[in-house]
Order: structure tokens, then C-alpha cells, then sequence
């Protein structure tokens, strides 16, 4: 087993920029971006509406390509993967979590986490247990049988949770997951990306809530599309969340390992 010290790490983002071009105007969405994400780390990236948060996860999720700069997923560059590639990666690599559950209402809990493994082409028995122990792990094991329209908002995002970690992805990426939800439903989603996270998960997390971005281990912050060190003072933001960002810490070589090997 390969120790997590010596693994490159999931994400690397070097001088990463972004412009739309519409009827000959320029919107640089996002400027010189450099992050790095190492395996085990929970990172909330943080701004007001319009800095660039949705425009960054959509590149990471290889949802959208950066105009120039660099991106390595997992050791490999994104852009000298071809679409098929890309789509791979995406399936089995990526956990998506979304703000709005994204579920299929006209298939059952069972079914919704099922439907990602069966793109993989991986056979039923392990599909079964997967999602099993997916739905298990977020407490919704009971509901399986229920569709998305039978349960509340909170109980859709626990499914759309067990989704994104059935396939055992390298990293998830949660868009703005509370958004939503109200706080209740919100807190208990937050505390579930905690757990995972203690077991091992790598997770990024978009959100313009500074209460949930104080749940992750690190925040990056983006204003104009740029990374800041802290927020701006103009802004309306609580003075617990005005620290600067710490630096990377060595992630906890006793949480779970179920991701170290591909």
C-alpha cells in the first residue's frame, strides 16, 4: 500500500483561467487560480454569488475546461484526456453532490444510487452491496424501496450523499449541498460530509454560507474570481470567518484507506 505522504494530491491547480467570450464581450470568470487538494482533506471554497464558485467545481468536475492554466486530477493532466476518458473519469472517480439532489423521480432510492455503478457495467452482486452499504452509511438503508417524492429535502440529499459515495470516488464535489435545505435538514447534511470525511473521504464543498464553510478543514476563498486570503471587510461576513486561510495539513494517516489505491 502506497502511504498517502508519497501520493501526488487529488487536485493541482496552476495559474487555472476561465473567460467567456459572448457577442465580443469577455467575462474572465476566474484569474490565476493555484489550489492544491491532498487526499483526505475537507476544503470548502467560499464567496458571494458571481465570484466563480459554480464556474471552478464545473472545471473540476470536468464539467467545463479552464481557458489556460494547468489541471492534474489524480496525477494526470485533464487536458490530455480525451472525452471518453473524461467521461470515465467523471463515473469513477468524481462524486457529484448537488444542491438541487438531482435524483430520477421515477426511479426508487435503490435505483437512484444504483444507476452510476450500472453505467460502470459492474455486475449485480456488487452492485447490490454497494449500494447497500451507501444507503447504510447515510441512514436511509429503510427508504430504499421509497421514491425521491416520498421524502423530505433532507432525506433526498442523504440518497444523493449515498450516490456520490457508493462508487468510491477519489474525491467528492458538493455544490452548495445545504442550499436547499433548511437549517435543520442542513446541519444534519453537514454532519454527515464531516463523518465521511473522518473516515477518509476527500471532499471540496461550494457554498456561500460561512456557518457550513467552518465545517470543513480549510477554506478557500474567491472574490472576482480570484483566490483571497480573507474576505473582503466591505462584505457582510461574520468576524469568526475573517481568518486567514491555515496552511495544508498532512492528512490523517489513521482515517480510512479506501481511496489510496486506485
Amino acid at each position: 500500500m502506497i502511504p498517502l505522504s508519497d501520493l501526488p494530491p487529488v487536485i493541482r491547480l496552476d495559474r487555472l483561467t476561465k473567460v467567456f467570450v459572448t457577442d465580443e464581450v469577455e467575462t474572465h470568470a476566474l484569474e490565476d487560480i493555484g489550489i492544491e487538494i491532498a487526499r483526505g482533506e475537507y476544503v470548502s471554497i467560499s464567496g458571494p454569488s458571481g465570484c466563480g464558485k459554480s464556474t471552478l467545481l464545473s472545471i473540476l468536475g470536468l464539467l467545463d475546461s479552464p481557458t489556460s492554466g494547468s489541471y492534474a486530477l489524480n496525477g494526470r493532466e485533464v487536458s490530455e484526456l480525451k472525452a471518453w476518458e473524461r467521461a470515465r473519469v467523471r463515473n469513477r472517480e468524481i462524486g457529484f453532490i448537488f444542491q438541487s439532489f438531482n435524483l430520477i423521480g421515477d426511479l426508487s432510492v435503490f435505483e437512484n444510487v444504483e444507476l452510476p455503478l450500472t453505467y460502470r457495467g459492474m455486475l449485480p452482486k456488487e452492485r447490490r452491496q454497494r449500494v447497500t452499504e451507501a444507503l447504510e452509511r447515510v441512514g436511509m438503508a429503510h427508504r430504499a424501496k421509497h421514491l425521491p417524492s416520498q421524502l423530505s429535502g433532507g432525506q433526498q440529499q442523504r440518497v444523493a450523499v449515498a450516490r456520490a459515495v457508493a462508487g468510491e470516488p477519489v474525491i467528492l464535489l458538493a455544490d452548495e449541498p445545504t442550499g436547499n435545505l433548511d437549517s435543520k435538514s442542513g446541519e444534519a447534511v453537514m454532519e454527515l460530509l464531516h463523518e465521511l470525511y473522518m473516515n477518509g473521504a476527500t471532499i471540496c464543498m461550494v457554498t456561500h454560507d460561512p456557518r457550513y464553510a467552518r465545517h470543513a478543514e480549510r477554506n478557500i476563498y474567491l472574490f472576482d474570481g480570484r483566490v483571497v486570503a480573507e474576505p473582503p471587510e466591505d462584505l457582510d461576513v461574520p468576524h469568526t470567518f475573517r481568518t486567514s486561510n491555515p496552511e495544508p495539513r498532512t492528512p490523517n494517516l489513521e482515517r480510512g484507506t479506501r481511496n489510496q489505491e486506485l
